[in-house]
């Protein structure tokens, strides 16, 4: 072999190595900076699931379980908050949503429900009846827990509370959402300004026009306005569990940790995955129907008992609880018959 030709060959092999080095380098590169990244993330969700936890004072567990649950292993619930609150509403606000979901931990199924927002309800703690979401007014989280459990006659176990800036921040942070709206209307901002144009029809929507359609509650009854809310809570899910942007994570962890409250440690929260893993678990969304009152003067959704028994019994089976035991006391029956009867005098 001539010599030209053996150094043509040799300065082939060496630019071939060069090139399977490069090659090699970038990969490890684009691996170390994704393992990087990851860590970074878990960091993150770490120090934001610790600024979102907020204890309850007089409450390790719900008064309803004999002890804690562990969410790796037991059947739970979760009841979320949405309150009217913002940079505008600094003062204990109403609860604007209220969502109950039951994890069944066997079956990764959830059952979600929806319950009015002027549903007229017994407050154990105020010993009187009122619109639910009076409850966080005057009792905040301890109090709105308390008028649940009351209300359904299950235990609370955990609570993930948001404020308007939360819902917007999350809505954007994974991309919007795309939701059916069933009308064109201009609705309140966070800001309570009328600036929001929602339009008929399959839509994509951000942060500030899914909270629009959330808040709207004059154009139908208060039963729709849960459903609404129900379809904005899966849409999110959905889009939080497709994410593809790697750096989404990031943003999404962002819009949670400083306007979220839940007492959910990070561990706890980390258990939830296990429902996840395959898919989305099966959603059923469930509602309680009842009836317009306006015979008092304010406006109140009353209950019916029939229904509310139904939703009950299957709340209860989903935990595996004993549909038939009830843990109300004598102190709170006749508290609640005396409330009745106040009511219907006032009515009569």
């Amino acid at each position: 072999m001539k010599r030209t030709e053996y150094q043509q060959q040799k300065k082939k092999r060496t630019t071939r190595h060069r090139i399977l080095k490069a090659f090699l380098l970038i990969a490890v590169t684009l691996f170390l900076s994704v393992v990087g990244y990851g860590v970074f993330l878990q960091k993150k969700a770490n120090d934001a699931a610790n600024r979102a936890y907020e204890a309850l004072d007089d409450r390790t567990k719900s008064v309803l379980r004999d002890e804690a649950v562990e969410p790796i292993k037991d059947n739970v619930s979760i009841l979320f908050i949405g309150v009217d609150e913002s940079d505008v509403r600094q003062e204990k606000g109403r609860s604007d949503a209220l969502l109950v979901a039951t994890l069944n931990n066997k079956k990764k199924t959830v059952k979600l429900l929806s319950i009015p927002r002027d549903s007229y309800v017994y407050d154990p703690n105020r010993e009187r009846k009122d619109r639910i979401n009076h409850a966080h007014a005057f009792g905040g989280t301890e109090g709105t827990i308390d008028t649940v459990e009351h209300f359904l006659d299950i235990p609370i176990d955990y609570y993930i509370k948001m404020n308007f800036n939360a819902f917007i921040d999350v809505v954007d942070a994974v991309g919007g959402i795309d939701v059916e709206v069933p009308y064109d209307h201009i609705e309140l901002d966070e800001n309570d300004h009328r600036t929001v144009q929602l339009k008929k029809g399959q839509q994509h929507l951000d942060g500030r026009h899914a909270l629009a359609l959330a808040r709207t509650r004059k154009l139908d009854s208060d039963v729709e306005r849960g459903k609404r809310q129900q379809m904005i809570l899966q849409a999110i899910m959905k889009e939080a569990f497709s994410i593809k942007s790697i750096t989404k994570y990031g943003d999404v962890i962002d819009a949670i940790g400083d306007n979220m409250k839940t007492n959910m440690k990070p561990n706890e929260m980390k258990s939830f995955l296990e429902y996840v893993k395959g898919g989305l678990p099966e959603i059923t969304t469930l509602s309680i129907s009842g009836t317009d009152d306006w015979s008092a003067g304010p406006y109140y959704w009353i209950i019916d008992e029939e229904a509310l028994e139904e939703t009950i019994y299957e709340l209860k089976t989903h935990l595996e609880l004993s549909p038939f035991s009830t843990t109300l006391t004598d102190k709170t029956f006749s508290s609640e018959s005396k409330e009745l009867n106040e009511a219907s005098s006032r009515n009569d």
